[in-house]
């Protein structure tokens, strides 16, 4: 596939202010997006996100089943070189695509993303990297209640989450909304999840809840189609949480 070479400084214009100045100081990444991903800012609006997130440079974050790739490369620049981004697919994820596992460690291996590491294992041990500044989940928490995926996985990841998170650390969660009332049983079929049920999910696990923006909505998503639907695919009403672990 062909890539867009971006040099440190158009990555951290694309990246956004998170930060103000400090986030501006990110000079020494370089790497490459593929144009799919570059085109798809029009619509993600990833500057504005991980500036409500606060990422900055020396941040260490968690990146929850990072997909394709597009907010690893863009957590990566914001970091910097003396920051941390630990991307974690789940055990059963890479299972069942191992294609996920392969291309991610293909992105960490390439130039510019040396603060990038692939890791696998079960959700639960997130843990293991912490105490870390940042959790982020873009497009995939309601996977965590996919019908192939056990009750309660997402309260434990969660609980995770906030194991994981320094006093004061950030989770991040972004996904397609689904029509209110809904919960999570669009999760396997139109891929979408109720905002109120998410928030009111995570906040079991002792986050607290600290605001929302709606960069990323789109009121004239009916919330009916799924998420791949051409009509609406890359364009979807979504919602963007921060919530934050108690500083005491």
């Amino acid at each position: 596939m062909r890539k867009v070479m971006l040099s440190a400084a158009t990555l951290v214009a694309i990246v956004g202010a998170a930060g103000g100045a400090a986030l501006a100081q990110t000079t020494t990444v370089a790497g490459s997006r593929p144009p799919a991903d570059v085109a798809g800012d029009v619509h993600r609006h990833p500057r504005e996100v991980m500036a409500f997130a606060g990422v900055k440079p020396g941040d260490t974050v968690i990146e929850l089943i990072p997909g394709g790739g597009y907010y690893t490369r863009l957590l990566s620049a914001a970091v910097g070189p003396t920051g941390k981004v630990f991307a974690v697919i789940p055990s059963q994820l890479a299972q069942m695509k191992p294609e996920a596992v392969t291309a991610e460690r293909a992105l960490s291996a390439e130039p510019g993303y040396a603060n990038v590491t692939v890791v696998v294992e079960g959700l639960g041990a997130i843990s293991d990297q912490g105490p870390v500044d940042v959790v982020w989940t873009s497009q995939n928490y309601h996977d965590l209640h996919n019908d192939h995926v056990p009750p309660g996985t997402a309260l434990g990841v969660d609980k995770a989450v906030f194991a994981a998170l320094k006093p004061g650390g950030v989770y991040l969660v972004e996904d397609h909304v689904a029509a209110t009332g809904a919960g999570a049983g669009q999760a396997s079929t139109l891929h979408r999840i109720e905002p109120a049920f998410t928030r009111a999910e995570v906040e079991q696990a002792g986050l607290r809840f600290d605001g929302a923006t709606s960069v990323v909505a789109n009121p004239v998503d009916p919330h009916t189609a799924v998420v791949f639907d051409p009509s609406i695919r890359g364009r979807t009403d979504q919602f963007v949480f921060r919530f934050r672990k108690p500083a005491a």
